[in-house]
């Protein structure tokens, strides 16, 4: 029944409150976001928790820092032989970032740190009837990773460091069944379920000289588990039996991500930074679902993803224009793995070269500020063969970010 196959492919969207590239939230610094997101290499304040615990140990002083990203976007879908065009009425997201580092003193080998951020989610909404409601009309994801760090500094050039990751988080999904009532209302699906899961992030960081630095990264993949989903059907009462509500659970993988990162520091005001990803999403090729209540329309379920590892390449600088203000650019191209044959409407993905700017203002000793904004366009024809949606895609997206530092 069509009914069952479209209702398979709603839970096949949970990832997007784990994901990565692809469907990955690269809004975890200020500074860095900047210059087109890349940080590996230049420890500049206390989000080096996420970007190189490594270099955690080689800064001076301890502070903390909380950081926001509105994300705001406009979506259409225009489906394949056809003049019909939807377009997304999304609500704004808010991804959000706190760091804290502490040492005993600035000659301390040792530093620790803590990282509260969200770097997977997602937000949107699709008008009412439109051609693909029977895929999706809603996802509000929100996850947040914790992470305890510790970094070591070896001696001038050397530093390691490990941080340990908690995941947590909500989903909330919607979609129609092409099913009808007497009135002739569509029936209705929503599921909603908290996840969680475990790993780390470890890093090194490398300075040959005053002027080049190097870091390696290894964002370990996370297994986020729902235990206790709930799916909740609205169908006329002849079918109830066919779509009984009740729990699930499932578990889905959140790729390794391996990152190469070089800084440069041309002049005493201009650095150049550059950043290579490599997102091991060929573990997310398969995902299944338990249901506690299963019924010929409604059974435990295997989907194909075929996801494929990906890179991702940042470059960026900053200039120091006066003691006080530092100026930021930056860009990125960032490739999909997600093949033409899977191509959904949650966040359609696909290949794209994004530009960032930020700027930065030291108002004294303690207290300083950034700003940023990323600009991502992403355009993109294929077809999902679990629903046999067909078309192509348009998505602009604006995320102009703030954050606040203070130093002691």
């Amino acid at each position: 029944m069509r009914s069952n196959k479209t209702f398979l492919f709603f839970l096949v969207q949970l990832p997007f409150l784990l994901s990565a590239q692809g469907f990955q939230v690269n809004l975890q610094g200020q500074k860095q976001q900047g210059m087109g997101g890349a940080g590996t290499a230049l420890m500049q304040d206390a989000s080096a928790v996420f970007f190189n615990p490594g270099g955690l140990s080689f800064l001076k002083e301890n502070s903390v820092i909380g950081s926001v990203t509105p994300v705001i976007s406009a979506g259409t879908f225009q489906e394949a032989g056809t003049y019909a065009t939807a377009k997304t009425t999304s609500p704004v997201a808010f991804p959000f970032a706190a760091y804290a580092t502490w040492a005993k003193d600035s000659s301390s080998k040792f530093r620790f740190g803590l990282g509260a951020y969200t770097p997977f989610g997602s937000t949107i909404t699709w008008e009412n009837g439109w051609t693909g409601r029977f895929v999706l009309t809603q996802i509000q994801l929100f996850s947040v990773f914790i992470q305890p760090t510790v970094s070591y500094r070896i001696n001038d050039k050397w530093g390691v460091g490990a941080g340990f990751v908690y995941s947590t988080g909500k989903v909330d999904l919607e979609q129609d069944i092409p099913v009808v009532d007497q009135n002739g209302n569509y029936g209705h699906a929503a599921i909603k379920g908290n996840a969680n899961g475990y790993g780390f992030n470890g890093g090194i960081y490398y300075q040959p000289c005053s002027k080049l630095h190097l870091g390696l990264t290894y964002r370990s993949q996370v297994t986020m588990k729902v235990t206790d989903g709930t799916a909740t059907f609205t169908v006329p009462s002849a079918l109830s039996s066919n779509f009984p509500s009740g729990s699930f659970s499932s578990s889905l993988p959140l790729p390794q991500v391996l990152t190469l990162g070089a800084a440069y520091t041309v002049c005493p005001k201009l650095t150049l930074v550059f950043d290579a990803n490599l997102v091991g999403w060929s573990t997310y090729d398969t995902i299944r679902f338990n249901y506690a209540t299963t019924t010929a329309q409604l059974q435990d379920t295997k989907l194909d993803r075929d996801y494929k590892n990906a890179y991702a390449f940042r470059l960026g600088g900053q200039y120091k224009i006066t003691d006080k203000f530092t100026g930021r650019l930056g860009m990125n191209y960032l490739i999909s793995p997600v093949p033409d044959n899977h191509l959904t409407p949650d966040i359609p993905d696909a290949n794209r070269l994004n530009v960032t700017a930020g700027v930065g203002y030291s108002f004294c000793k303690r207290f300083a500020a950034d700003a940023s904004f990323t600009f991502e366009r992403l355009y993109r024809t294929g077809t999902d063969v679990q629903t046999n949606l067909n078309g192509t895609y348009k998505v602009l997206i604006y995320a102009p970010g703030i954050s606040a530092i203070y130093k002691f």
